[in-house]
């Protein structure tokens, strides 16, 4: 799964990688992607972690801002 191959040499507490996972997961949801390995699911998971190295931690903007990259 993309969302943790980002994570794991960074320092996120446990509480927040289920967020960013969840967050990723839902985004996926939205986008109908069943593959994690496609490159849609890469570019969502770059989009969530992107978003979480500035400090957002709340699941609906993550899942919209990795939706939608707005």
């Amino acid at each position: 799964m993309p969302i943790y191959r980002l994570l794991k040499n960074h320092a996120f507490a446990p509480d927040d990688v289920q967020v960013l996972a969840s967050a990723f997961e839902a985004a996926l949801s939205q986008l109908q992607v069943t593959d994690r390995n496609h490159p849609t699911a890469e570019l969502v998971a770059r989009r969530i972690f992107q978003l979480a190295q500035h400090g957002e931690r709340n699941p609906d903007r993550l899942r919209e801002f990795g939706a939608t990259g707005a």
